[in-house]
Formats: C-alpha cells, sequence, structure tokens
C-alpha cells in the first residue's frame, strides 16, 4: 500500500501530497486537522519560545532570542542541558505528551532544535498550540526517502537511489545503480552513523547483516564523486519572506563536519544555483525557520542535494561573529514572523568544530598568547557548549577564526595543535 503524507505550506494551508511514487500540488483549501493558524502578527519579544530539544542549538537560539527580549523554555532528558543552562527546563522524554503541554502551557510559540524529536508530539503541539514550523516538515526530513521524494518535487536533482528490503533486493540495487555506493538506514543516522560504503560485490551481505540489525528500512545511494560539499542556509517567515546566507565549502573527516569555509571556494554560477535551490526548496515545502540544503559539487559544476535540516545547523554557526544577522537569530525571527536580518557576510571565516579529544588543547591555548594568530592577522571566537562529559568524537563546541581570508585562518588552523590530537 503506498504512503502517502503532505507538505503543508503553514503560511497559506496548501501544500504538495506526495506518495511513494511520486508528489503534485493539490487543489486550494482548508483541511480537517490542519494546523492553527499563524497568530495574524508578530510574536514580539517579551513572549516566551517553546524548544523542543536541549542541545547546543538550542542554546545559541536561548543566547540569541534572549539579547533580542525573549525568554525561552525547554524540554530535553538530560538534566542540566546546554540549552537548559541558559533557560528554563522541562526534564522529560521527548515523547512525554503531557511534559509537551507543559511546555506548550508556558510558551506562545514552540520550535525543535533537532530533527530526532517525536513527530507525534510535535504534530499534537500543532494541532493544540503554534508549531510556525509545523510537523509535516519534521516527518519529511526524518526519513530518507520521503526526503528525497519531497526534493525531487522542488525541482532538484539527488543522487540515483534504491529502497532496500532484504538481501536480494540489495544486490539488484547495487547492479543497477552501480558500486561505489552507500547504504544508509532512512531514519536516525547522524555524522555517519547508519552508514556503509561499499566498494565491492562481496561487501554487500555484510553491511546487510549490520545494517538489518538497525530495525528501520533502507536505502541504496549511488556514491557521487564530488569536488566539494557545500551548504546553504534558508530562512523563511510565515509571511513568505525568504533569505540565505552565503554557501559554506565543508570539510569532513571521519564522516564528521570539520570545517566550514566561508566564502566557499565555488564559482560564482555555482553560487547562485545553490541560493537558488535552496529558495525553491523553501518554497516548495512550506518552511518557516530555518533549512539547511547539503548538497555535492559534482566536477562539472552540477549540483546533487544530499539532505536537509530543518533548524540551524552546524555549518551556519560562522554566521554568529561573520555575518551580519546570524542564523540563531534569523531562526527567532522567522518563526516570530519578524522581518529577517541582513544575512550578508562582514569578513572571512572558517569553522572549526571542537570534539572531545580537543578540549584540553583548546583549553591550554586559550590560557596563554598567541603570537602565530597575531602574524597571520586572524581572530579565533571560542565557542563551547557547555555539555557534562567530553567523549570522543563528541561535539563539544567551535571556533569561528575570522580572518582576511580563508587562507590564512586554513593556515593558523593547519598549525595549531588543537586538531592535531
Amino acid at each position: 500500500m503506498s504512503e502517502e503524507f503532505k507538505l503543508i505550506d503553514l503560511s497559506s494551508g496548501e501544500g504538495m501530497v506526495c506518495t511513494d511514487e511520486s508528489c503534485e500540488v493539490p487543489g486550494a483549501g482548508a483541511r480537517e486537522g490542519s494546523p492553527k493558524p499563524p497568530p495574524g502578527r508578530p510574536i514580539l519579544p517579551g513572549s516566551t519560545i517553546g524548544i523542543l530539544g536541549g542541545g547546543q542549538l538550542g542554546r545559541m537560539l536561548a543566547h540569541a532570542g534572549s539579547r533580542l527580549g525573549y525568554r525561552f523554555v525547554t524540554l530535553d532528558p538530560t538534566p542540566d542541558s546546554p540549552c537548559g543552562q541558559t533557560a528554563e527546563q522541562i526534564v522529560a522524554s521527548y515523547d512525554d505528551r503531557e511534559a509537551a503541554r507543559e511546555l506548550a502551557r508556558r510558551s506562545d510559540v514552540i520550535t525543535y532544535e533537532f530533527e530526532n524529536v517525536d513527530s507525534g508530539v510535535a504534530a499534537m503541539l500543532e494541532a493544540e498550540s503554534y508549531v510556525p514550523q509545523g510537523s509535516a516538515l519534521l516527518y519529511t526530513t526524518q526519513h530518507r526517502l520521503r526526503e528525497k521524494r519531497a526534493i525531487e518535487a522542488a525541482g532538484a536533482r539527488v543522487a540515483p537511489y534504491a529502497e532496500v528490503t532484504s538481501l536480494i533486493s540489495l544486490r539488484e540495487a547495487a547492479a543497477r545503480l552501480g558500486l561505489p555506493a552507500v547504504l544508509k538506514t532512512a531514519t536516525g543516522g547522524y555524522d555517519g552513523k547508519g552508514q556503509w560504503v561499499l566498494r565491492e560485490e562481496s561487501e554487500l551481505e555484510p553491511a546487510w547483516t549490520e545494517a538489518e540489525r538497525a530495525g528501520t528500512e533502507l536505502v541504496l545511494e549511488k556514491f557521487i564523486s564530488f569536488e566539494k560539499e557545500i551548504s546553504v542556509i534558508a530562512a523563511r517567515r510565515p509571511s513568505a519572506e525568504i533569505k540565505t546566507f552565503p554557501p559554506a565549502e565543508n570539510i569532513h573527516v571521519h564522516n564528521i563536519l570539520h570545517l566550514s569555509i566561508v566564502p566557499a571556494r565555488i564559482g560564482d554560477e555555482v553560487r547562485r544555483e545553490a541560493e537558488r535551490l535552496a529558495v525553491s526548496i523553501a518554497e516548495t515545502l512550506g518552511v518557516v525557520g530555518l533549512i539547511a540544503v547539503e548538497m555535492f559539487v559534482a566536477a562539472d559544476g552540477s549540483l546533487y542535494v544530499n539532505e536537509l535540516a530543518p533548524r540551524p545547523h552546524n555549518s551556519g554557526h560562522y554566521t554568529l561573529e561573520a555575518s551580519r544577522t546570524s542564523q540563531f537569530e534569523q531562526h527567532i525571527r522567522a518563526i516570530c514572523d519578524l522581518p529577517l536580518g541582513d544575512p550578508g557576510l562582514l569578513t572571512p571565516v572558517v569553522m572549526a568544530n571542537v570534539l572531545g579529544e580537543h578540549v584540553e588543547p583548546l583549553l591550554e591555548w586559550m590560557a596563554a598568547r598567541d603570537p602565530e594568530a597575531e602574524r597571520l592577522g586572524v581572530e579565533p571566537k571560542v565557542h563551547l557548549y557547555g555539555k557534562a562529559e567530553a567523549k570522543q568524537k563528541r561535539k563539544m563546541g567551535h571556533v569561528n577564526v575570522l580572518a582576511p581570508n580563508v587562507e590564512a585562518a586554513l593556515a593558523w588552523i593547519a598549525q595549531s595543535n588543537i586538531w592535531r590530537v
């Protein structure tokens, strides 16, 4: 039986209906169970913003919104969460409906800071309170197959893919798409988790045996030979105003984002097309708030959309010091239906993630003068997230290296002991 879901434009109640096979635009008109309409006016400072999720993105949202005069309350299962250190916190699991209702009672508007919140709870809150991002977008981006069909419906290209339901179907898909390919869980994966790169036919059965234990649907994607990975973050408010941040060029190490380089080292034509695709996806999916569009740049300059994230994104952390408006302030403005800020770049910048193994050398660096930074003319800005335990490969913070050019920032990062562990 074909599964059907709806991509809702929250500003109008209209959207696209997508099945397993295709997406199409239906006629106008409301439907039973539609989300409550926007309040019809901006949500002004002094109001309380509820955040589903208490991680570092929520923390930085609260920092940005507090400067504008908003209050915050977060729901997260971890006591003293990063966001909970800067906002009131309800300690409860994400599928706790009574806790979610308490969040709604204490909030004028609700947002979420990561995709793996319970979409059923988000749908309940959408019906009973004001969640301008809605639950339909969350439902779409939580599942790779639904996400890919939505991206294609927006007129963007994705890597050739196939749903995998058995070892036989994996073999058939690998023969059709060709190797190398990447087997991915349809839900739950991040930072390289839930992914298996398949280069030879002998690797299919071991990968299937391991992947099957995940207990979720699987998708095989043809491996795209790309020159660069980039991302564009678009912001859209209920009144349909859209603005995009400059593309970031992203470098991953062990499938975890290591560096975001801005301006991205891409041509103007690729830059314009990447921004156009981000706007098209934001419009088609009826985004409210932010959406990060991750893309591969092929050798011929063609773009393949890899993933979407309907929230602030790691590759947008550079905006905290390097943009006229940060991604976090922009998200607050968008969900509250305030005029969007200028996303223009103030300075070249490279964002470097700080993982658990980098914390100690970072703290040692912070305690001493750095003549190399002075020589290169760079200004490293440190952001630590307040996580209790510095685990290997766990994101603990980031450093925005402001510089006269990205080459100077990259040179400082390369010579620093912080990332040499």
